[in-house]
């Protein structure tokens, strides 16, 4: 089932659909929108921030299209990314697959917007003879993209010309480097010398260990080795473990409300392993 058709879509999906809704041509909208759910889209690959598909049309051969949005400047992705890493809220909900719903706020901080305003903001260009634009052809990529919107929010990104990659490397490099300056200062990791401090040394009389502390690793982590990586597939670890073994029934009521569970555990995990304060 695709966006379009979901009665409430992701709230940044819906944005980019309120967008597109505010264009008058209605009809056009309406045949553009078919074209989407019955499969015209035939390809959409980024070039760039640039996106280029191909749609088939009337014609024996499909009409071949393009569209873009102002990239950001490079000074400009580094004070974004400068400021999601400030707050591991951002990270964490983005690999869940989450768009924060205050993410606008670190665009808006430097003088920026992540959406655009209106369609004329959007620069498109089709092969085909219509001479309105967009025509049902770009229309058509507009909703698959809401559709690859709701799957990955790092798209929008991509579209104002950062990577999903480049973004994610970004932050962890601020974050490592936040954590090598936090360590600096003692030569050890903030986290190992809460954890010497509340655990009270009692030794094993027989052997001279510290029980409490046996599984507890002596030594401050190098922070580079340390990575925090979405999975390379879109599972989680439901899919994994495979079919409950519980009736039909039993089993599709347990699943549903795991599904709903399960990022927000995600999440959090990702959160904590930061060792942040979201």
């Amino acid at each position: 089932m695709t966006n379009y058709e979901i009665d409430s879509p992701p709230w940044w999906v819906q944005q980019w659909n309120d967008l597109l809704n505010s264009y008058r041509f209605k009809k056009r909208l309406e045949r553009a929108r078919k074209y989407a759910k019955e499969g015209n889209v035939l390809s959409i690959e980024f070039k760039g921030p640039e996106v280029l598909a191909k749609v088939q049309g009337t014609a024996p051969e499909p009409y071949e299209l393009s569209l873009s949005i102002d990239p950001f400047t490079e000074e400009d992705w580094n004070y974004i990314v400068e400021t999601m890493a400030q707050e591991a809220i951002y990270s964490a909900q983005l690999l869940a697959g989450e768009m924060p719903h205050n993410i606008e706020k670190v665009f808006t901080a430097n003088g920026l917007s992540l959406f655009p305003f209106t369609l004329s903001d959007i620069r498109s260009r089709c092969s085909c003879p219509d001479p309105q634009n967009p025509c049902k052809h770009i229309g058509a990529v507009y909703y698959q993209l809401g559709d690859r919107f709701s799957e990955d929010p790092f798209v929008l990104f991509q579209l104002r010309g950062r990577s999903k990659e480049q973004i994610l490397d970004n932050l962890r490099r601020l974050r490592s480097k936040d954590s090598e300056g936090q360590e600096s200062s003692t030569g050890v990791s903030p986290t190992y010398l809460e954890e010497k401090e509340s655990t009270p040394l009692i030794p094993n009389p027989s052997t001279g260990l510290d029980i409490k502390q046996f599984w507890q690793y002596g030594e401050p982590l190098d922070s580079s080795l340390v990575v925090i990586a979405p999975p390379p597939d879109n599972r989680t670890v439901l899919d994994v473990l495979g079919t409950i073994p519980l009736a039909s029934t039993d089993a599709q009521a347990v699943r549903q409300y795991l599904d709903k569970v399960y990022p927000t555990v995600a999440q959090q995990a990702v959160i904590s392993a930061l060792n942040r304060d979201a």
